[in-house]
């Protein structure tokens, strides 16, 4: 396990070059190494709204920023694909106040009303300003209500933050803006206990699935994603 932690952060300082490589676009080396691009900068092609087959015009593409304009019925959106162990590098940012959330492993179903009975979350906040910045566990790059950051290391509102999500057999990481937040591993005893003893109890179903759908949370908040590529490991 060190040496695959070793490996896996040698890997993260490498591929952390790639958030200056240009926006939305992919390195003759990371298309060796595997990487695909989740947003081409363009369009919401390979996106849909939870449960549906497609998008809401809430969702917008401009000046190669993935962004949601709140409004009633606004919803979250997943991938038209499902992963299970994967590297995911995203960016955000957020407006004052906001608050959002990257979802791993997100089940989709009838059985299901939201993406959160089943994914586990990084939560995306301004935590200077949400009433959520007071409470430990739901800061920004916090596991939402599960773990909080080891180090916190947030940017301001509207300025980018990248993300780091590693899923690998159940091993899971967060890192944000180059320093790790949070490290676990799912499907265990005290997995199960974290959950039981958190606000996520009441959903017989959360955190138990291996595979599922990287989710961008819909809280009623401007936020923009750019860079969004995925390494199936």
């Amino acid at each position: 396990m060190k040496k695959f932690i070793a490996t896996m952060t040698l890997a993260y300082a490498i591929s952390g070059l790639a958030f200056a490589q240009g926006h939305n676009t992919l390195t003759d080396q990371e298309k060796k190494e595997g990487w695909q691009l989740l947003f081409d900068g363009k369009t919401t092609k390979g996106w849909h709204t939870f449960n549906k087959k497609t998008i809401g015009d809430e969702w917008k593409v401009t000046n190669g920023e993935l962004w949601l304009d709140p409004k009633p019925g606004a919803l979250d959106i997943a991938t038209d694909k499902e992963y299970e162990n994967f590297e995911l590098l995203i960016e955000w940012k957020i407006d004052s106040c906001g608050n959002s959330g990257i979802f791993i492993n997100a089940v989709e179903s009838p059985k299901y009303e939201f993406g959160y009975y089943t994914g586990p979350e990084m939560q995306v906040l301004h935590n200077e300003c949400h009433p959520d910045g007071k409470i430990p566990k739901h800061r920004a790059g916090n596991l939402y209500d599960l773990i909080a950051s080891s180090t916190e290391s947030a940017r301001g509102p509207r300025e980018w933050n990248q993300v780091r999500i590693l899923v690998n057999k159940g091993h899971l990481e967060f890192w944000l803006n180059g320093v790790k937040q949070v490290e676990t591993t799912m499907f265990t005893p005290e997995w199960e206990a974290m959950i039981k003893d958190s606000k996520f109890k009441k959903y017989p179903d959360f955190g138990k699935a291996r595979k599922g759908r990287i989710m961008l949370q819909e809280h009623g908040s401007r936020v923009w994603y750019r860079n969004i590529k995925i390494r199936e490991l």
